[in-house]
């Protein structure tokens, strides 16, 4: 019940940081970092400790798959020079320099020292689109942003779970050829997993029941990995990228909405979760510390914090202008601008990702307490460092509009809606007509690069005409025609549209 109490109070107090958040344009991981100092301070909080193989399932899992399934192969493979600079070898750059720092500094076994390099490597996605949603940047940096956050993830916990063996007694030569099974066989599993949930899925469709068998299919692929000794994250990512291949033409609209919007809640409350956790064994790790040994670990913390951040900057910034020189005179090569550079060198703010993989550190693991504390120390000074100075360092570097999203989207929506007209060359009725002067005003409102209206008065010609479009964006996808942005975009608009159009008879999920 304590627990449940302070689930509740921080929630609440989440709620009320989330309002600053929204009005003063501060990422909301910030603010949520924020609450779990809070609510950890309370003199009634308890002590909560939480298993370690628990934490890597609870808060990893879903992060993954909600990243993942909105990635596309096809876009890492678009964009793999960048994203090996940043998912690779940006990651493991900072984590040598995090461990050399941990073995001279703190005296930390080399093992330990990595793993705490490993923990606080990767940047956290959520937190940068918290602020870069609301400024207009070229569409590829944001693109490479989300990629970044998907892969280094994976490396970074790849490491991590390697430094986490060894420390269990384990040889990095041995463990070698465990990895080369592992990796592997993740992969594969993952795509067997998700090729058996695309078959089950006629199934359990438009049924609750089919909600919270994404759950368990996503759960289970992260525990049955672990279980066969492969690699549980590839498992997951792989398992997301396969369904979002096929998924999404098979959901009905009130299905993908009703399942976004569970999906959006439960990363959400995942991450209010790993703040308080996190927060209340700070509070312990610095009740059972001497006055003396809480400022040298303060000091340590502080910087390890440094390294993170300017390792990030030096290397990001290194790379723009080498691909900027190599890409001198070649017109085919696009190359991403200095001020690009600046805003992503920038984006290092950790978050859950950070704050999970310090959680899931075995309870007798060398330096425990202080790779808490510099994992805690690292999230909440980059959410405040740079996730408060992102907003006026976008100002102050003034990008142009980035319009290629918008004509795109535009060109897109107007093919979609022609091919519906098509379906009305042989409608005679009032109606038919009524509908064909809606979609022709609609189509040259879009081909202006205006939103048409919204006009729900014919549903049974419309909702025809609706899949008829479904069906010519999947094509535009499958063809590689379109980027994954415009179609989930349209994607979504096609939802609202169908349940605009649909009967309230059966605009409902079934308990199912």
């Amino acid at each position: 019940m304590i627990l449940f109490e302070s689930m509740l109070t921080l929630m609440l107090v989440a709620i009320l940081f989330l309002q600053v958040s929204r009005r003063l344009a501060i990422p909301y991981p910030a603010m949520l970092a924020a609450a779990g100092v809070v609510v950890a301070a309370l003199p009634w909080s308890p002590d909560i400790g939480i298993d370690p193989h628990l934490a890597l399932a609870l808060f990893i899992a879903p992060a993954l798959l909600d990243a993942a399934y909105d990635l596309p192969p096809r876009t890492l493979i678009r964009n793999w020079l960048p994203l090996t600079a940043l998912a690779g070898i940006a990651v493991i750059l900072t984590t040598g320099v995090v461990a050399w720092l941990g073995v001279v500094w703190a005296g930390l076994p080399l093992a330990a020292a990595i793993a705490l390099g490993a923990i606080v490597a990767p940047p956290d996605a959520a937190a940068a689109t918290a602020v870069l949603g609301r400024f207009q940047l070229p569409r590829r940096t944001v693109t490479i942003l989300l990629g970044e956050s998907l892969l280094n993830d994976a490396v970074a916990l790849l490491i991590f779970s390697a430094a986490v063996s060894v420390v269990a007694n384990e040889s990095w030569s041995s463990l070698l050829p465990s990895l080369g099974l592992a990796v592997p066989g993740g992969l594969l599993l993952g795509f067997v997993l998700g090729r058996l949930y695309v078959w089950l899925f006629p199934i359990l469709r438009d049924t609750l029941g089919g909600t919270l068998f994404q759950f368990v299919a996503t759960f289970g692929a992260w525990v049955l990995a672990e279980r066969l000794h492969l690699s549980a994250i590839l498992a997951v990512v792989t398992f997301a990228m396969t369904i979002a291949h096929e998924v999404p033409y098979r959901q009905s609209a009130q299905e993908r909405v009703h399942s976004y919007a569970v999906w959006e809640a439960t990363v959400f409350l995942l991450n209010v979760l790993a703040f308080l956790l996190m927060g209340l064994q700070a509070r312990e790790i610095v009740a059972r510390l001497h006055p003396s040994e809480i400022w040298q670990a303060l000091g340590f913390a502080g910087a390890v914090l440094g390294a993170v951040i300017v390792t990030r900057f030096i290397w990001v910034m290194a790379y723009n202008r080498l691909v900027n020189w190599y890409g001198a005179g070649r017109p085919n090569m696009s190359v991403p601008s200095l001020a690009q550079g600046i805003v992503v060198s920038w984006c290092g703010m950790r978050g859950l990702v950070t704050l999970a993989t310090a959680l899931a550190l075995p309870g007798d693991f060398p330096g425990r307490d202080l790779i808490l504390l510099c994992a805690l120390a690292v999230v909440l000074g980059t959410l405040v460092l740079q996730g408060l100075t992102l907003g006026p360092l976008i100002r102050l570097l003034r990008f142009g509009k980035d319009e290629s999203f918008d004509k795109e989207l535009a060109l897109t929506r107007t093919t979609l809606l022609e091919t519906a007209l098509e379906t009305l060359v042989d409608e005679s009725s009032d109606a038919a007509g009524r509908v064909r002067a809606i979609y022709q005003e609609e189509r040259d409102i879009s081909a202006g690069g205006a939103h048409p209206r919204e006009v729900t008065d014919v549903h049974r010609l419309r909702r025809g005409a609706i899949q008829v479009k479904r069906q010519k964006l999947a094509d535009l996808r499958r063809a590689d025609a379109i980027d994954d942005d415009i179609f989930h975009a349209l994607q979504q608009e096609l939802d609202w549209a169908e349940l605009a159009s649909t009967p309230p008879s059966r605009a409902h999920m079934e308990e199912g």
